[in-house]
């Protein structure tokens, strides 16, 4: 036989089946022609509306300063939730180190089976010392916390009331539990009180709040909404990503900053901002209720525990601002001389009084364009745009940090004056 007989022979069986099982195939991969044409649909609409959102590379660890590809020397960074530049604060790196070599990379399971370990409760009775509450526990990531929460609080008998502009983890949470629910306008007092009248025949209700709304900067009137709160015998809740280690004269949180430690009851925060930065969060409260969620809580009872070197970078991190208030405190001249300085360049600043500090442009091409220039004149910022914010609002988002130099700070409004010039932002 020769060869070209031989491997007819083999390829016309095959052939044969392929015709037998080509329908179906057929079918399969139109089906998936079909979604990627879908999808790609959707990314060109992103795309034509100015509202991708690409990815730098840092090349550096987290810090004032980094390194970016693409750039030959180092950026200044404004665009960090590293507030006090713990992210690579040699003691907290250490303390990483260590706690990798002592505990290992990872548990390898969930807290209830084998996954906690003496440093996760270390770190639990540090936090809630740090915030002045009877317990806490950890989370992957503070999006799990608020996942957690909710549903094992509250059941079809209670009202949650959720301001409208609360994180999108507070949303999802919230849509996971069974409890009415109520959503009033951004720290708005009035459509609160009229929520809380609406839903006086719950069994128990929860008033839900960023204590600092990430987008615009601004606080949350928690000493109003403690008063309803008193008034109307509901719970106040949280959230103090944005505030945890540098708000308040110890850092403790807005909460403190505004005097109602005592009458804030539940607070979830992260371990991925201030304190260390890598991953993380918590909830703080009672007891019982910490007690309860360690029961019952989803995202608690199936995530794989913290992993030990996150644990003990956040340790070291949380004992260095019960030690001190020196790195909290040193942010306020910081934000005020940032923002005072913009604002008399003619730009719009959002919010008040906290590092974060949105310079408000409206458009998303000029916020996206306007970001890329300031990284050529070596200042490291994002453009937000929606869905990340309202359409029509978007911003560059700058967030100060305790590391921040006056003339760091100096140096990213000059490159902010000559990019909104270019613009026609400011005159």
């Amino acid at each position: 036989m020769s060869l070209g007989i031989a491997t007819r022979s083999l390829i016309n069986p095959a052939r044969v089946v392929l015709r037998s099982v080509s329908p179906s195939w057929s079918r399969g991969y139109a089906a998936v022609a079909d979604a990627r044409a879908v999808l790609e649909t959707e990314l060109g609409g992103i795309r034509t509306a100015g509202t991708w959102k690409a990815e730098r590379i840092i090349t550096s660890k987290q810090g004032p300063q980094i390194n970016v590809d693409g750039s030959q020397t180092c950026i200044l960074n404004f665009c960090a939730n590293n507030y006090l530049g713990l992210s690579s604060h040699p003691e907290v790196v250490q303390a990483g180190i260590d706690a990798l070599k002592s505990h290992g990379a990872g548990l390898s399971s969930v807290r209830f089976i084998c996954g906690t370990q003496d440093i996760h409760k270390k770190l639990e009775q540090k936090l809630a010392e740090f915030h002045e509450r009877e317990d806490c526990i950890l989370y992957a990531s503070c999006f799990d916390a608020n996942a957690g929460l909710f549903e094992v609080l509250l059941g079809p008998d209670d009202a949650v009331l959720s301001d409208e502009l609360n994180h999108a983890s507070i949303i999802d949470g919230i849509r996971l539990c069974r409890a009415k629910r109520l959503r009033y306008k951004h720290m708005d007092l009035s459509d609160l009180e009229n929520k809380l009248k609406e839903s006086q025949s719950s069994r128990m209700r929860l008033i839900v709040s960023d204590g600092v709304f990430s987008m615009d900067g601004d606080v949350a009137p928690l000493t109003e909404i403690c008063d309803l709160a008193e008034q109307y015998g509901a719970m106040v809740f949280i959230d103090e990503c944005h505030a945890t280690g540098f708000l308040g004269p110890r850092g403790r949180g807005t909460d403190e900053l505004l005097g109602v430690m005592d009458r804030v009851h539940i607070i979830n925060s992260t371990l991925g901002k201030a304190l260390g930065g890598a991953a993380g969060g918590y909830t703080v409260g009672p007891k019982p209720l910490i007690d309860l969620l360690r029961q019952r809580s989803r995202p608690y009872l199936f995530s794989n525990s913290l992993p030990p070197p996150v644990v003990g970078c956040a340790i070291r991190a949380v004992e260095l601002l019960l030690t001190s208030n020196e790195i909290a405190q040193s942010m306020t001249a910081k934000t005020m001389r940032f923002r005072n300085k913009m604002t008399e360049a003619g730009f719009t600043i959002a919010g008040s009084d906290h590092p974060i500090c949105p310079v408000m442009l409206g458009d998303a091409r000029l916020a996206s364009a306007m970001a890329d220039d300031m990284l050529k004149l070596g200042v490291y910022v994002i453009g937000f745009s929606y869905p990340v914010v309202p359409k029509g609002k978007a911003r560059i988002r700058v967030q100060i940090s305790a590391a921040h130099t006056d003339k760091d700070i100096d140096h990213c409004v000059d490159a902010f004056i000559q990019t909104g010039r270019k613009h026609g932002v400011i005159s």
